[in-house]
């Protein structure tokens, strides 16, 4: 099941140093191998698989397709917690068994904000 659409614009305008969901995607290939700072609510978790854990972010920008940014941590967070991660730009990750994904966030700290 795809995660849900968060209409939330979280990160339109990013902390210094930070960048957006759709800033990702757009520069995946200026950014691969680099470790970024990004800020999100999490719209999905699925914990311990493959030996870490899988946490879908929106920010409210980018397209469809793109709005979305996966980040596989060690850590984890709850659906509808607001994150900052701060890892590593992978692209065109293939982890097999159907996991293959064109841009995403890898070994990622995570930091889960208080409201």
């Amino acid at each position: 099941m795809p995660p849900e659409k968060s209409d939330q614009n979280i990160a339109a305008v990013p902390f210094a140093g930070e960048v957006t969901v759709e800033q990702v995607y757009n520069q995946k290939e200026q950014l691969s191998g680099k470790r970024i700072r990004i800020r999100g609510k999490v719209v999905k978790v699925n914990n311990d698989i493959m030996n870490r854990n899988w946490i879908h972010i929106h920010d409210g920008t980018g397209k469809s397709g793109s709005e979305d940014l996966l980040i596989t941590s060690g850590q984890s967070a709850n659906k509808g917690d607001q994150i900052v991660a701060e890892g590593i730009v992978t692209v065109d990750k293939d982890f097999g068994a159907g996991y293959s994904y064109g841009v995403l966030l890898e070994n990622a700290q995570i930091t889960i904000e208080k409201e």
